[in-house]
C-alpha cells in the first residue's frame, strides 16, 4: 500500500505561490485585509493543491480565539430562522461575521441549561436577543467573554435597540385620529405568567427593563390619553407566540365579539399579529378598514406586499444584527446604540 502524499501547509501554500504566510491565513480567515483579486488567486491554488485551510483547532489553541461567535436566542432554532424578524437580525449578524472570517454559533435559550455551556465555551463573543425564559443560559457564560444584548438589556453590557416607545406612539397617534368607538391591544409576551387571551387585572406584568413589549406598550398608552382614553378602560389581550397557530385562538375570539362589543381599532404589537387578524377577518367578512382599522409592528415584507397593505411601523432588523455583530467584533464601540424606525402608512388604517 502506497504512504498518503504529505499533507500540504500553510507554509507550503505561501512558498508555492511566492506570498506571506499572513496573507495565506488572511485569505482564508480575513478576506477584508486582502484584494478580492489575491484572495481569489489564495484560494484557487489552495484549492488545486488540496489545501483546506489553517487548522482551527490549531489557531485556538495558539492564539485563544476560535473566531466564533455565538447568538443566544430567546426562542427555539426553529422558530428563530422561521421568524422574518429574527432571520432577518441573523443575517444581518452573519454579513459581517463572513466578511470578518467568524464562524456563527446559534444557541437557543430554551434548550436546558445543561446543553449550552460546552458549546458556549468555544465562543469568542455572544450576542443574546430577545427575551431569555431564563437568565440560568447568561450565567452559565464566561463572564469575561465580552456580550451584545439586542432587543434586550443585560446589566453593564452594551444593547441595540429601535425606539419602541416613540414608534409606537406615531403609529397609534395616527391610528387614532379617525377617532375609534372601542379601541383594543394586542399585546406579545406582556405578562410575567403565560396568558394567551385577555389581559385581567389579575396579571402581573412583565417589568418595563425586561421586554420591548412594555415600552411599546407605554407609546401606545400615551397616544391614547392625548386622544382623551383612559388606557385602564382600553381591553388588551396577549399572545404567546408570534406565530399563526398560536395567534389565531386569541384572535378568533375578539373578532367574535358581539358587533357593539367587537374593537373597531386593534393597535398590534407585531406584524405576524396583524396579518393573522386581518386573515382572519376576511374569512369573517369583515371589511378593513371599514369595519376594522389595525396596525402592526415591524415591517416584514409580507406585511407590505400584500392586499390590504398594513400600516405598521418598519425597523430595520438587518442593520440591528450588523450593528450587534461589529459591536462584538470590536469594529464599534460597545456602547448602547438605538435605532430610528419609519412609520409606513399602508390601507389597513389610511
Amino acid at each position: 500500500m502506497s504512504a498518503a502524499p504529505p499533507r500540504i501547509t500553510l507554509k507550503d501554500l505561501a512558498r508555492e505561490l511566492g506570498v506571506s504566510t499572513a496573507s495565506v491565513s488572511n485569505a482564508f480567515n480575513r478576506p477584508d485585509q486582502l484584494s478580492p483579486k489575491l484572495r481569489e488567486r489564495i484560494l484557487s491554488e489552495a484549492q488545486r493543491l488540496g489545501y483546506s485551510g489553517p487548522d482551527a483547532k490549531a489557531r485556538s489553541l495558539r492564539t485563544g480565539r476560535s473566531r466564533i461567535i455565538a447568538v443566544v436566542l430567546a426562542e427555539t432554532l426553529t422558530y428563530s430562522l422561521n421568524d422574518a424578524v429574527a432571520s432577518e437580525l441573523l443575517a444581518g449578524i452573519a454579513e459581517v461575521l463572513d466578511v470578518h472570517g467568524h464562524t456563527l454559533l446559534l444557541l437557543s435559550g430554551r434548550q436546558h441549561v445543561s446543553q449550552a455551556p460546552g458549546s458556549a465555551n468555544i465562543a469568542d463573543g455572544f450576542i443574546v436577543y430577545g427575551l431569555m425564559p431564563s437568565l440560568k443560559v447568561l450565567n452559565d457564560i464566561p463572564a469575561q467573554r465580552p456580550m451584545v444584548a439586542v432587543d434586550f438589556n443585560i446589566q453593564s453590557r452594551p444593547s441595540v435597540h429601535v425606539d419602541n416607545e416613540p414608534a409606537s406612539y406615531a403609529v397609534a397617534s395616527h391610528a387614532l385620529t379617525a377617532r375609534p368607538k372601542r379601541p383594543g391591544i394586542i399585546n406579545l409576551r406582556l405578562t410575567e405568567s403565560p396568558c394567551n387571551g385577555r389581559v385581567t387585572a389579575e396579571h402581573t406584568l412583565l417589568a418595563a427593563g425586561q421586554t420591548i413589549t412594555r415600552s411599546r406598550l407605554a407609546g401606545f398608552h400615551r397616544a391614547l390619553e392625548g386622544q382623551g382614553f383612559d388606557p385602564a378602560t382600553v381591553p388588551m389581550w396577549n399572545i404567546e407566540e408570534n406565530t399563526f397557530d398560536v395567534c389565531a385562538p386569541v384572535i378568533g375570539e375578539i373578532l367574535d365579539l358581539p358587533d357593539d362589543e367587537r374593537p373597531d381599532l386593534l393597535l398590534c404589537m407585531s406584524d405576524r399579529i396583524a396579518l393573522t387578524v386581518l386573515t382572519l377577518a376576511e374569512r369573517r367578512g369583515l371589511r378593513i378598514p371599514e369595519d376594522l382599522r389595525l396596525t402592526g409592528f415591524d415591517g416584514i415584507a409580507e406585511g407590505q406586499n400584500r392586499d390590504p397593505r398594513l400600516t405598521t411601523i418598519r425597523q430595520d432588523s438587518h442593520e440591528k444584527g450588523r450593528i450587534a455583530a461589529r459591536m462584538i467584533l470590536g469594529l464599534a464601540p460597545r456602547e448602547d446604540c438605538m435605532l430610528h424606525t419609519e412609520l409606513i402608512l399602508g390601507d389597513t388604517c389610511p
